[in-house]
């Protein structure tokens, strides 16, 4: 029997042997996990920390959109004051315009009718004969 268990031993110990190569590439295939392992952490903290600051970036311009957007409309609004009062005064003058043209005119034309008034109109008549 103790032969046989001699033998049970030997044949167990040949399969450690066996399965030795299999546990390193196992060890081997378990260290190179948890480097890549390591190095995904490192990117994915890297890429977290650029995801941030892209994230204050991003508020920084919305500020400063927000910012040019709000001066773009008061400066819009003060041309379009401008625009607005520049328009009631090209009325205003067209408007004077018109009441110098007709004055004018009536300055003109009143003394003339006035100074024909002056004159007997008389009714002729012309014979031929």
């Amino acid at each position: 029997m103790e032969k046989n268990n001699e033998v049970k031993i030997a044949v167990l110990e040949q399969r450690i042997e066996d399965l030795l190569p299999i546990v390193l590439r196992i060890d081997a295939a378990i260290e190179k996990l948890s480097e890549v392992n390591t190095s995904v952490s490192r990117m994915l903290a890297i890429h977290e920390e650029r995801i941030s600051k892209q994230e204050e970036v991003d508020t920084i311009l919305f500020a400063k959109v927000d910012k040019l957007r709000d001066k773009m409309d008061r400066d819009h609004d003060i041309v379009l004051q401008r625009i607005r009062q520049l328009e009631k005064r090209v009325w205003m003058a067209l408007g004077g315009m018109v009441v110098i043209g007709i004055g004018i005119r009536v300055f003109t034309v009143v003394p003339k009718v006035l100074t024909n008034m002056t004159e007997v109109p008389t009714i002729e008549r012309l014979y031929s004969e």
